[in-house]
């Protein structure tokens, strides 16, 4: 290798970590969501489970929402099953909104369904 590219690779290494890693904190966690808590319930249209989270759609007022369940271990711990998440279902959600305004999309601290509370991360105050 040349001198060259060791000197263009010693530059461009560092910023293409950066910006992977931006990328990849931008949206797991909580920092894409505002401090706020938030409230919304709806009727399931669809559901996807899995890693590395679980997203639940509903419909609410003619709009699709897109709710940010747990980890699969985090939705078993609490009892939190895809037929609970059936189509159809109406569930009520605990969590904070993205703070793009524009993004119809939820991280959960908490679901309810038909009045039993699934407490997704009970070590956050909610």
């Amino acid at each position: 290798m040349s001198t060259i590219h060791r000197r263009l690779l010693t530059i461009l290494m560092p910023l293409l970590c950066t910006v992977f890693a931006q990328t990849v904190s931008a949206h797991h966690g909580w920092a894409w969501a505002t401090d706020e808590e938030f409230e919304i319930s709806g009727s399931v249209t669809e559901t996807r489970l899995g890693n590395p989270h679980g997203e639940v759609t509903i419909e609410v007022e003619g709009e699709a929402w897109v709710i940010e369940v747990g980890q699969p271990w985090r939705n078993d711990r609490v009892g939190l099953s895809k037929d609970q998440l059936s189509q159809g279902q109406e569930i009520s959600v605990h969590g904070h909104r993205s703070a793009d305004e524009n993004e119809r999309l939820v991280k959960a601290e908490r679901v309810v369904i038909e009045g039993k509370e699934y407490d997704l991360y009970p070590d956050r105050d909610s």
